[in-house]
């Protein structure tokens, strides 16, 4: 069973469909997977085990009643602990949560568990998922499995970790400042960010009523192969008339896209934001020489707007002081000490005027509009996730206030993007490029990404 662990879901899920593996078996060997490598990693936090085995052999004793239950019956899952999983320990990475158990699913959660998904267990997350390190007061730190004294990003850090080493065929993360885009990237995975309005927050953490970030934020998710982030997403998505901003938009078929088509810009040093380091930036002209061997057109052009994203971040965000925050620690009962790279959150935040603060919405509308321009001339951008590979731990906040970070720019625009390795560093670190898509067309972000898989290799196995 050592293939099945680095199997991906949708081979997985056409296995135990024609019974040349059990549902018992898959869910066991990544168990097995989960119980060598995550006391190095500190990926999963709460186990399920034997909840996860009982529904293996019900989703066994149903296939052989010829009662498949969906596209992912049987398939094993891991999910961020900031997705609300009924009956299982779901913190968010707040001491105010540790011994909270929700008496429902997300949505998210419900909509896989109805095509048939497993739920083994929950990974780990920074204190309410706001960092780009994985790192709480509750379970404290989560390592990279290419080296373990560096971080796998965050905020869906503990998704990224376990994934890449088999312990899991997928997990769903979020992304509001690139919470599944770095982590893919650090850890050598595949990662969506759906388009804003795709995926319902209904059950996460932070959910729909975050004001005037409330677009920011996307659920999506996180694989070794794309084929799989395609497959999901078509089960995640669409209206749960709960969350007020989704839409039921159709979505398009990654295999129905003419990548000869495709008029394509990429930049390797994003205006306004740290250079980024050259490893990175040949990673970016690897997957550029690529696409140039299929696509229509491609040119160097970097979106001027992006220079102004950092300011208009700190300003929408961050101007009540950070208010808003305060308001969901209250909510779920965190009273005690932060997490060091929350409380740093709020050691940065400016209490602004209302003028000033209605000011950078016109300046958020104006940078989307702008930056809609800038697209009417591509379909698709291709750009770096970061200014450089896997950073040891503790780095991540100082590379925040240094804007070495490239994913803000595509949350503000709430346009997709989808993660995929397209490298290595000189010591083994994975690299990824984000692929941006124009509004709700993910079907194009996935085509492209999956080229790029082809042609530059993908996921590969790290050293443990």
């Amino acid at each position: 069973m050592t293939d099945i662990i680095y199997s991906s879901a949708t081979s997985i899920a056409q296995s135990i469909r024609d019974k040349q593996e059990s549902a018992v078996e898959v869910v066991q060997a990544h168990l097995d997977r989960i119980a060598e490598v995550n006391p190095k990693l500190n990926a999963v936090v709460q186990l399920c085990a034997d909840r996860a085995l009982q529904e293996a052999a019900d989703a066994d004793a149903a296939l052989a009643r010829g009662d498949a239950t969906g596209p992912l019956h049987g398939v094993p899952m891991t999910l961020k602990d900031s997705l609300d999983t009924e009956g299982v320990v779901t913190t968010g990475g707040t001491t105010g949560r540790r011994d909270f158990v929700p008496d429902q699913d997300a949505t998210v959660t419900a909509r896989l568990r109805a095509a048939g998904a497993i739920l083994m267990g929950k990974t780990n997350t920074p204190e309410l998922t706001m960092a780009g390190e994985t790192d709480n007061s509750v379970y404290g730190r989560t390592n990279n499995p290419f080296d373990l004294e560096r971080s796998p990003g965050g905020s869906s850090g503990g998704a990224g970790a376990i994934v890449t080493t088999g312990g899991s065929p997928f997990d769903i993360g979020s992304d509001t400042g690139g919470s599944i885009r770095m982590p893919a990237h650090l850890c050598g995975i595949a990662g969506i960010k759906p388009n804003s309005g795709r995926v319902p927050r209904t059950g996460h953490i932070i959910d729909y009523t975050l004001g005037a970030t409330d677009s920011y934020t996307q659920n999506g998710p996180m694989a070794r192969y794309v084929e799989d982030l395609d497959l999901i997403l078509r089960v995640i998505s669409g209206p749960d008339w709960i969350d007020p901003a989704i839409i039921d938009m159709p979505l398009g078929d990654p295999a129905d896209v003419d990548l000869n088509s495709l008029r394509v810009a990429f930049y390797t040093d994003p205006p306004g934001f740290k250079v980024p380091e050259q490893v990175t930036r040949n990673t970016v002209q690897a997957a550029v020489r690529a696409i140039s061997d299929v696509a229509a057109s491609v040119e160097d052009d970097a979106p001027a707007p992006i220079e102004r994203v950092p300011d208009i971040t700190a300003r929408v965000g961050g101007g009540d002081g950070r208010a808003g925050t305060r308001r969901i620690l209250d909510k779920h009962g965190t009273t005690g000490e932060l997490s060091a790279f929350l409380k740093g959150r709020f050691d940065d935040a400016e209490l602004i005027t209302t003028g000033e603060f209605t000011k950078a919405l016109e300046e958020l509308d104006q940078y989307r509009s702008d930056m809609i321009r800038f697209m009417s001339n591509y379909d698709v951008i291709i750009a770096p996730v970061t200014a450089a590979p896997a950073r040891p731990h503790g780095a991540s906040f100082e590379d925040r206030n240094r804007h070495a970070f490239y994913t803000g720019p595509y949350n503000l625009t709430g346009w997709p993007g989808t993660v995929v390795r397209c490298g290595t560093s000189s010591d083994g670190l994975p690299i990824g490029v984000q692929v941006i898509a124009r509004p709700w067309r993910e079907d194009v972000s996935l085509a492209v990404a999956a080229f790029l898989e082809s042609a530059l290799g993908g996921w590969q196995k790290p050293p443990m």
